[in-house]
C-alpha cells in the first residue's frame, strides 16, 4: 500500500493513530535516520482539496514558528489513495499541559499562540484566490437544520434570533488564510516550551475572526488564561468591540449547529456539544452580552 511513497524503505516504526475528528487516516512514523514523521493519507477523489491543504502548509513553513513541516505529497495505493507527509511535533499537546502549569505560564502560551495566528493571518491572499461569496447562506442553512431537528436545547429561541439578525455582520473583514482548527487540542508544548502547531486539514480562507470560536467550544474547558492571551496578543492587547461582536454570532451559531454536527459520531459527542452548549450560553448570559464573561473576569483579576 506504501510503496510508491519514496523513502519508505527506510520506515522502521508504523503506528496508526486514532486521535482527531479528520476523515484522514493518521500514522506516526520513524525512520533508520531517527526522523519522525506523520502520514496522512485520504481518498483520491479528495487531491485537489489535499493538494490546497499541502501548498498553504507551504506557506506558513515560511513563518519561522514551530509546526509540521512540510515533507513529501503525492498518490499511492495504485492511484486510490493521496498521502502528505509532515515532520512530527515533539511534545505535549496543550490541551493536556497547560492545565499542569501556573495561570501566569498559561496565559503567556495564549500570548505565543496568538502572535503565531496573527503572522499566519498576515499572509496576502491573491485577487483571484479571494471567495466570491461569505459563508453567511451556509451558516442559516446549517442553522435551520438545527431548528427542524430533534435535538433542540431548551430556551434556545432568543439565540436563534440573534444569530439571524446579526449573521451580516460575520466576514466584514478582509479574508485570510485559515488555520481552520486552531485551538489547544492542535498546539504542542513543545521541550524548549516553545509552540508548535499541527493538524492543518480544515485550512481554508475566510473570515480572520473565525478562528477564534473553537476558544470558546475547546479552550474554555482547557485554560481561561490562554484563551484570553491568544485573543489579547492577537490585538496587540487592544481588542475592537467589534470583533466581540462578530465572534458572539460564531460562537452562538456553533454552539447550536454542533449538536446536529455531532448526531452521525453517537449519542456521547451530542451529550457533550450539549454540555458545551449550556456553557457557551451561560459565558454569553444567553448572548444578551457579546463579550463572554471569563474574558471580563479575567481581565478584573490581573
Amino acid at each position: 500500500m506504501f510503496s510508491e511513497i519514496k523513502g519508505s524503505d527506510q520506515w522502521i516504526k508504523f503506528e496508526k493513530i486514532h486521535r482527531g475528528w479528520s476523515s484522514d487516516e493518521k500514522y506516526y512514523i520513524e525512520t533508520k535516520n531517527h526522523e519522525k514523521l506523520v502520514l496522512r493519507l485520504a481518498d483520491i477523489k479528495n487531491y485537489d482539496l489535499k493538494l490546497n491543504e499541502y501548498e498553504q502548509i507551504k506557506m506558513f513553513s515560511k513563518l519561522g514558528f514551530e509546526m509540521s513541516m512540510p515533507v513529501d505529497f503525492g498518490i499511492c495505493n495504485h492511484n486510490k489513495h493521496v498521502y502528505m507527509l509532515l515532520t512530527w511535533v515533539e511534545g505535549e499537546d496543550l490541551e493536556s499541559a497547560l492545565p499542569k502549569l501556573p495561570i501566569d505560564s498559561q496565559y503567556h502560551l495564549g500570548v505565543k499562540a496568538g502572535k503565531i495566528l496573527k503572522k499566519m493571518h498576515q499572509i496576502q491572499v491573491p485577487s483571484d484566490k479571494t471567495p466570491e461569496t461569505t459563508k453567511a447562506s451556509k451558516k442559516l442553512a446549517q442553522l435551520k437544520r438545527y431548528e427542524t431537528s430533534l435535538l433542540r436545547v431548551n430556551h434556545d429561541e432568543d439565540v436563534i434570533d440573534f444569530i439571524k439578525e446579526n449573521m451580516d455582520k460575520i466576514w466584514s473583514e478582509k479574508p485570510v488564510f485559515q488555520h481552520g482548527d486552531y485551538h489547544p487540542g492542535n498546539l504542542i508544548l513543545t521541550p524548549n516550551e516553545d509552540i508548535g502547531v499541527i493538524d492543518f486539514n480544515r485550512v481554508e480562507i475566510g473570515d480572520p475572526y473565525e478562528e477564534f470560536y473553537k476558544l470558546e467550544s475547546f479552550g474554555t474547558e482547557v485554560s481561561i488564561p490562554y484563551c484570553v492571551g491568544q485573543i489579547d496578543a492577537y490585538f496587540n492587547h487592544d481588542v475592537p468591540h467589534k470583533f466581540w461582536e462578530i465572534l458572539a454570532v460564531y460562537v452562538a451559531h456553533a454552539s447550536l449547529y454542533s449538536i446536529v454536527w455531532a448526531e452521525k459520531f453517537g449519542q456521547k459527542d451530542i451529550d457533550n456539544m450539549v454540555k458545551i452548549c449550556n456553557k457557551s450560553f451561560n459565558h454569553y448570559n444567553d448572548f444578551k452580552s457579546v463579550i463572554p464573561i471569563w474574558y471580563k473576569t479575567f481581565n478584573k483579576q490581573s
